[in-house]
């Protein structure tokens, strides 16, 4: 059946390929840096990379930014247990890339993941001749599968979930999605209802083992250390004690709903300062332009301190958003009102900071209900129930101390995965 699943999709896959060549290429033009090492999308290396790669590496695929850091954590981790593992870090995006070319070492090698045509497939994996693949969270390509098995390495897929939308997705091809899925070995799962929803999609049971979510890992064992980011605002005239609103991982359009509401919070609560984090730096100067439109006073992280106290910090860079928390009173999740998917929750309340997200949280969809059944967060549904979320708790301490309290039990589950996942990794 595999045989057949992968004749079609080579067929199908330069057309599918050649309608979407459009949009990939405008938004490479947009972020920038297309030309960055453009022929490994190819599998085509040059001499040196070519080297590095051909000694007997574990290969990590990660698409963007998350899952780069979920597979930075893993591969730091792995390398505790074995420290003479080697690593090639794949990622699909520049962001990803960028933040996985930060960790470059003898040891780890990151590159652009080759385009699934069966040649590149081919190319890509004879130059990493990988011992084991690890595929963090859902993303599985036909052609790489096959030739990591053709090779005899394992497949382990880790961090795995699949959203609502994407199990709908994959149901109505289940014929075709199932026989790929099954060329993985081993499917680490965040939660144990996960199970049902991969059993449903054709996958083997006896593949499926329950081991948390590295994501939320780090959160549930507790504050971390972070960068410390006050005296950036003490130079920009923000008291230590005022409160502040962060928007973390905003899309289009939810910066200007934040900054609005943030207007009318201003009149109750005249100290509040605005944090804004975009999901996409790249789109900090139209973002910046939005904001001085409704007559706030916007610094950007990158241009530094201000002849004049601001209203608004807009933070346009990448990988700090994990420590700008810190400095918040409450968050809000972006990606939840205005658009779908949702963010991170965990990384706020890891911070010690409540959060408040809209109805669309379909990519933290176990973890937002959980945090909303217990109490741990709130969910609004236009501007005008955030505004009323965010009044009450910037009003009440105690409830954001409850909030936290409540939020912080909803991560126990996840204490020590990173831990269990490479315990199963290690059997592969």
């Amino acid at each position: 059946m595999i045989f057949l699943v992968r004749f079609f999709y080579n067929l199908l896959f330069p057309v599918v390929l050649v309608v979407l060549l459009p949009g990939f290429l405008l938004r490479m033009l947009r972020r920038g840096k297309y030309r960055h090492k453009f022929w490994q999308r190819f599998g085509i290396y040059s001499a040196g990379v070519r080297q590095r790669l051909g000694d007997g590496r574990v290969w990590v695929h990660a698409v963007s930014v998350g899952e780069v850091m979920i597979a930075l954590k893993l591969i730091r981790a792995m390398r505790d247990r074995e420290p003479d593992v080697r690593f090639v870090l794949s990622t699909t995006t520049s962001t990803g890339f960028k933040l996985a070319a930060r960790a470059k070492s003898p040891w780890l090698e990151p590159i652009y993941n080759p385009l699934d045509f069966f040649f590149t497939a081919r190319s890509a994996v004879r130059a990493i001749r990988p011992r084991q693949l690890i595929l963090v969270e859902a993303e599985a390509w036909p052609n790489i599968l096959a030739e990591v098995r053709a090779r005899g390495a394992k497949i382990v897929m880790v961090n795995t979930r699949l959203s609502a939308r994407s199990e709908k997705r994959y149901r109505l091809v289940r014929f075709l999605a199932a026989p790929v899925f099954n060329q993985i070995h081993c499917f680490c799962l965040q939660e144990p209802g996960d199970i049902q929803r991969w059993t449903a999609m054709g996958v083997d049971s006896s593949k499926l083992v329950v081991t948390g979510s590295i994501k939320f890992d780090e959160e549930a064992a507790g504050p971390r250390a972070a960068r410390d980011f006050r005296p950036i605002l003490r130079a920009l005239g923000v008291p230590d004690e005022a409160p502040i609103l962060l928007g973390g991982s905003t899309f289009d359009g939810e910066e200007s709903l934040l900054a609005r509401v943030f207007q009318n919070l201003r009149r109750l609560h005249p100290d509040l300062f605005l944090i804004v984090v975009p999901r996409h730096f790249e789109r900090s100067a139209d973002v910046a332009r939005d904001l001085f439109d409704l007559g706030l006073r916007v610094v950007r992280r990158t241009t530094g301190s201000t002849s004049a106290v601001p209203d608004v910090l807009l933070v346009d860079t990448t990988g700090e958003l994990r420590d700008w928390y810190s400095c918040a009173t409450v968050a809000f999740m972006g990606k939840s009102l205005l658009a779908k998917g949702g963010q991170n929750p965990a990384e706020p309340v890891a911070a010690g900071v409540p959060v408040v997200f809209g109805p669309n949280m379909q990519n933290f969809a176990s973890l937002s209900r959980q945090l909303l059944e217990a109490g741990g967060a709130i969910e609004v549904s236009d501007e005008a129930e955030l505004f009323g979320a965010l009044d009450r708790l910037f009003a009440e301490p105690i409830l954001r101390s409850e909030m936290i309290r409540k939020a912080r039990g909803s991560l126990d589950v996840h204490r020590g995965a990173t831990a269990r996942t490479c315990e199963w990794l290690a059997k592969f």
